[in-house]
């Protein structure tokens, strides 16, 4: 039923189980994407090789804790934006089609990216707060959540916790046009073509090279986003002193072709290996629920048409 609140209820609570899982490699893409900004100075240096010795480094120079700096605001954002996108995603499949085993694929992709763009864009503020947790670590993590709002709000104006909204929802709408495609596409092949059928491992497989797909496909929008929302544009009135804080870029189009022409185009895909990593097993975590809810669909209509 369109009504139900399971879905989200169950959303947020899968949501927020993948994010804690998986925090730490986050934590390295973050600090991944933003370093080697020739135009800024705090993070002009190249100070990571890779996922595994920012893991390495991180947790020797600043202890361990420091991986899940930026935990609380991202166990938040999943409360609201994974409880938001996977309620909203059911639900308008269900007002589309009544019968899941009539659903189409095309209807499947435009409700997920309806999801992905309204949830993103309402949970932008715990997500600005996210990155620079974790971008800045030792400074920000004795910030509670709301004095760190606060904060935002009166020396950036209500507008800074929305900073890079707009990359964010183009990276969910991306997302999700591409993963539940590939999704259901490597489904179909593996029941087709191999003896695995429409199991468990079939699930896992399918989920794994999704997030891949979603992975090329979003990271340079990611890389922007994260850029942006790390970028503090300090209102002068606000900051003592009189001095505000440079813009470094004005718009994602600003930050894109800034990041080109001083860094190379590779630098679009700075993090792809963690946020490869991160996107697999979150859909495996958060889809897996979805998986076991069709094949017991499956098994009651198997079941009923033998009983007709």
């Amino acid at each position: 039923m369109a009504n139900d609140w399971r879905p989200y209820v169950y959303g947020g609570l899968a949501s927020m189980t993948a994010e804690f899982g998986t925090f730490p490699i986050d934590t390295t893409k973050t600090r991944l994407q933003i370093q080697g900004q020739k135009i800024d100075k705090n993070f002009c240096t190249i100070k990571y090789r890779g996922m595994s010795h920012a893991l390495v480094l991180i947790g020797k120079e600043e202890g361990v804790s420091a991986l899940y700096s930026g935990l609380k605001p991202a166990l938040l954002r999943q409360a609201t934006y994974g409880t938001i996108k996977i309620g909203i995603y059911h639900s308008l499949k269900r007002l589309l089609v009544q019968d899941p085993m009539k659903e189409k694929l095309i209807n499947n992709v435009f409700c997920g990216v309806v999801a992905g763009v309204v949830s993103s864009c309402i949970a932008n503020p715990t997500d600005v707060l996210k990155v620079r947790m974790q971008a800045q670590s030792k400074d920000t993590r004795k910030i509670s959540l709301i004095n760190a709002f606060r904060d935002i709000a009166r020396k950036e104006g209500i507008g800074g916790l929305w900073r890079g909204v707009g990359p964010t929802a183009n990276r969910a709408a991306v997302v999700a046009g591409v993963e539940l495609p590939v999704y259901d596409v490597c489904k179909k092949h593996i029941i087709n073509h191999t003896p695995l059928g429409d199991n468990v491992y079939n699930h896992f497989i399918s989920s794994s090279i999704a997030g891949l797909a979603g992975a090329i496909a979003s990271n340079p929008i990611d890389v922007v986003k994260t850029r942006l929302m790390n970028q503090r544009k300090l209102r002068v009135v606000s900051v003592q002193g009189g001095v505000g804080a440079p813009v470094i870029y004005n718009s994602s189009m600003d930050c894109i072709l800034q990041t080109v022409k001083t860094e190379g185009i590779l630098a679009l895909y700075k993090g792809f290996i963690p946020n490869w990593l991160r996107l697999g097993p979150w859909n495996i975590i958060v889809s897996f629920k979805n998986y076991k809810r069709n094949a017991n669909l499956t098994k009651k209509k198997t079941t009923a048409k033998r009983k007709g």
